[in-house]
């Protein structure tokens, strides 16, 4: 090429080269491979310059290599290789359905009354005893029982939280055994 050309072809690439990078990365998803892509359709248009100046556009000229050469690169890798000297994360459980039912009770604990919300919460989202809750309530034991029994019967009548519940074909009684079987399935 000559000194004329290879100045034109220089400029060219000056005012050009960020806005092809910009196409590249939309075109392919990847920052590397859109600097790549670039690298690849400037040397293309570099081999081809007298051609490509002596058209009407040559911003379209090099967009359509541009365009042209990431469908071959498309066609030619089937299979995406990553090197890496570390094994891929594994994918966690998919947690969306936790977090819709944890929204959920917490939706169906707001309606609940502030002595029996805080009384249940206490007792069973945070695990404390009994005398412990009665300590923080500044309230006697039977009261944190029988508040935390409302709360919880409150709780299992809900409409929302049907699906939530496990279904009892008994009534339930007020040993503790089975008023902290429910609680205790809740997501943390």
């Amino acid at each position: 090429m000559k000194s004329h050309a290879e100045d034109e072809f220089r400029a060219f690439v000056e005012d050009r080269r960020t806005a092809l990078v910009r196409t590249a990365y939309l075109l392919c998803g990847d920052r590397d491979e859109a600097e790549d892509l670039a690298q690849v359709t400037l040397t293309k248009t570099y081999t081809s310059w007298a051609r490509v100046a002596s058209v009407e556009n040559p911003d379209a000229y090099v967009r359509r290599i541009l365009v042209n050469t990431n469908l071959s690169r498309v066609r030619r890798r089937r299979v995406t290789h990553f090197l890496t000297d570390r094994l891929p994360e594994r994918a966690g459980p998919d947690s969306t359905g936790a977090v819709a039912q944890r929204s959920v009770l917490m939706a169906a604990l707001a309606r609940l009354p502030a002595g029996q919300r805080a009384a249940v919460v206490l007792r069973y989202w945070e695990d404390r005893p009994e005398s412990e809750v009665a300590q923080i309530l500044g309230c006697a034991v039977g009261t944190v029982r029988s508040q935390t029994f409302k709360g919880l019967a409150r709780l299992r009548r809900d409409p929302q939280l049907t699906d939530l519940i496990p279904h009892q074909t008994e009534t339930p009684s007020t040993s503790n055994t089975e008023v902290r079987q429910w609680p205790t399935t809740a997501p943390h």
